[in-house]
């Protein structure tokens, strides 16, 4: 199918298949604010969002990728951490040097090996965040700032190992905020969709940005942040991209309005724009299954960059990241899983561990998952309380324990399988016996069931 340049004609894009199989992405936050690799902790954004009160989120921000924006309170904890550790005098422009030296150790193909590892099936990275600076040897160059850019094509090597490895590879671009741009200090939540920039100078930079990452990598997603110029033409970059890139995804974050702004105690994404393929709630999920698709973004701990400051009790557990994915899943959603790099690419160990431990979850569970869709409900329970969720595919239905039961035999409230139906345990073996009792699905576990975040039994017979 081709586009027309228009809102109309690109509105007839469907969301492609592998899009909706893939479930797993991982997110690259990775840039100048690698480096310094700090924040203060101040908790995760959407339960910021959720309590109303973001007056003392900028100058607390807990997103080290906004560190030049939270350096720029002069009372910050921030720039007090800056001033200790570099001085005064030392800007953030200073950090290209330091940035530069580490990529010359980065290891593209390790990277990708450990997102595979992991069972992802598509990865995004940001290659222009919010302060500008480009991880691309971009031929369209900032006017503001010279060299403005890495030294290496980390978005094409990356690209390219990526892809290698047989996942779908992806670019975030920072569309609407550039602080090369416009550096005014962002301090409440109006301020964000204030300093977009709408110069028409950075309309057609912009524009010609994305058309040079389609033209260069074809990426898989366009994933757009925090809106786009009013005056861009949308439904011609849209179709310039569709041609391109057929099976090709747009997320909902280029919205072109200047006075909307998130409503408090919704799902955290910025307002949506005139055409997308899926929505971007941001440290949240929703409570039921929806209808389109949609895609939880978040980091591992309360950052999206490196943020040297987060240990362990800042992340999220492999209890709590299996649980959050699975319920995910259930609702028609994808997790888009950010790491956060040290400069030279190396991701944390601590990030490492929950990633290399959710992808082993998925070497016996990932049936459940991948290439699954909704079923009539999300949730359920056994009737010794253990929450569970549903997924299907045709011919089977696969039910999660969100944890360990401590009964050899549980019992699915509320689930009727038909006669014939054959009850199987994922990462086992032969066929488990069960029985129907009344309105509730009774299943005899194995004796050796070890602890797990959850685990997983297909009902062949039943599905979607």
């Amino acid at each position: 199918m081709s586009f027309e340049p228009t809102l109309d004609s690109v509105r007839r894009h469907k969301v492609p298949a592998w899009y909706h199989n893939a479930k797993l992405g991982i997110f690259i936050h990775w840039g100048l604010y690698s480096v310094p690799a700090w924040a203060p902790h101040g908790g995760d954004i959407g339960e910021i969002f959720e309590s109303g009160d973001t007056s003392k989120w900028f100058k607390h921000n807990s997103y080290a990728e906004w560190y030049l924006n939270t350096w720029k309170f002069e009372d910050s904890p921030t720039r007090h951490w800056h001033n200790q550790q570099y001085g005064a005098d030392f800007f953030y422009d200073d950090f290209r040097a330091e940035f530069n030296a580490a990529l010359e150790r980065w290891q593209p193909d390790a990277m990708a090996a450990l997102f595979n590892e992991v069972n992802a099936r598509y990865v995004v990275l940001t290659s222009k965040h919010h302060d500008g600076y480009c991880l691309w040897d971009s031929k369209i160059p900032c006017p503001r700032k010279e060299n403005y850019h890495t030294r290496r094509d980390v978005v094409g090597e990356l690209t390219a190992a990526v892809r290698s490895q047989g996942m779908k590879m992806a670019l975030y671009y920072s569309g609407g905020l550039d602080w090369a741009f416009n550096p005014a200090r962002i301090e409440q939540i109006p301020d964000v969709w204030g300093t977009i920039v709408q110069e028409p100078e950075f309309v057609e930079y912009s524009v010609a940005h994305w058309k040079e990452l389609i033209d260069r990598y074809q990426p898989s997603i366009m994933w757009n942040d925090i809106g786009y110029p009013a005056a861009a033409d949308l439904g011609e970059l849209f179709a310039y991209y569709y041609n391109n890139v057929p099976d090709g995804v747009i997320n909902d974050r280029f919205t072109q309005s200047r006075d909307t702004v998130p409503t408090p105690g919704e799902p955290l994404a910025p307002p949506r724009g005139p055409h997308y393929d899926y929505v971007t709630p941001e440290y949240a999920t929703f409570d039921d299954i929806q209808a389109g698709k949609w895609e939880c973004c978040r980091g591992i701990g309360h950052s999206f960059g490196y943020n040297r400051a987060e240990g362990d009790d800042q992340l999220l557990s492999e209890t709590e990241l299996v649980h959050l994915f699975v319920d995910i899943v259930s609702k028609n959603g994808n997790l888009l899983l950010n790491v956060g790099p040290m400069a030279d690419g190396t991701v944390p160990e601590n990030q490492a561990q929950r990633l290399r431990s959710l992808g082993a979850w998925l070497d016996v569970n990932g049936e459940a998952i991948f290439d699954t869709r909704p079923w009539q409900r999300a949730e359920g329970k056994t009737t010794q309380g253990l929450p569970l969720r549903f997924t299907a595919r045709e011919g089977a239905l696969y039910a999660t324990l969100l944890g360990s039961p401590g009964e050899s035999e549980i019992a699915i409230a509320g689930l009727d399988a038909p006669a014939g139906a054959a009850v199987q345990l994922l990462g086992r073996d032969g066929a488990l016996r069960w029985r129907q009792d009344g309105a509730d699905l009774r299943i005899e576990l194995p004796q050796d069931l070890p602890q797990s975040p959850g685990h997983a039994v297909k009902i062949s017979g039943i599905g979607g």
